[in-house]
């Protein structure tokens, strides 16, 4: 069974939708203010976001405000029940800037070096997303000058020296409990340099 499968799983769907309702608790709100997490990802209006496992869009419609009419946020989620959440919360808040998609974050068919910005809100440590599989297709989708944001709850120690050493990511600075990293330059991505000839 594919991720996809899985995530259109029925058993799988009831088993999470309780949590979908704890995601969306006035007590996690009052716990937890998603601006302010977000604050620490550096959102800007007209940024191009990917929101991986975005859920019930706790983040998601904040997010979507914060880059504003001009920017655009992809949020992915593999759920199905999260996913016709999400796509109901969007467009209750009016966000046309907001595209909820069905897919595996380890494969996301997104173009390469288009996302300003990949948030991993929640999603880490999480047995689907491996960080040797994950990583290497974040760091494919992000611009050279973009950052992956991740903020985890429980905390885990381990993720950021993970992080660290994997060589797919720089680390830049852990702002409002959000660690952030740039992508790093690889020898492959670096451009070919040809040798002068000497005159």
């Amino acid at each position: 069974m594919n991720m996809e499968d899985l995530g259109n799983s029925k058993l799988l769907n009831w088993l999470f939708k309780p949590a979908g309702r704890v995601m969306e608790s006035r007590l996690r709100h009052r716990l937890s203010d998603p601006v302010k997490t977000l604050q620490g990802a550096d959102l800007r209006p007209g940024q191009t976001v990917l929101e991986v496992g975005a859920g019930t869009g706790f983040f998601t419609v904040p997010a979507a405000r914060m880059i504003g009419a001009q920017g655009r946020l992809i949020a992915m989620e593999l759920l199905a029940t999260y996913v016709d959440r999400l796509t109901e919360k969007a467009a209750a808040a009016g966000l046309r800037n907001v595209e909820v998609v069905q897919r595996d974050a380890l494969r996301t068919g997104l173009d390469t070096a288009t996302m300003d910005r990949a948030l991993l809100f929640g999603v880490l440590p999480y047995l689907s997303l491996p960080l040797n599989r994950l990583l290497p297709e974040m760091h494919r989708v992000l611009k050279p000058d973009g950052v992956m944001a991740v903020w985890m709850f429980p905390v885990a120690g381990w993720v950021p020296g993970s992080i660290r050493r994997s060589g797919w990511f720089d680390y830049l600075h852990k702002r409002n409990g959000v660690y952030c990293y740039r992508p790093a330059v690889r020898a492959a991505d670096a451009p070919a340099v040809t040798p002068s000839r000497p005159r």
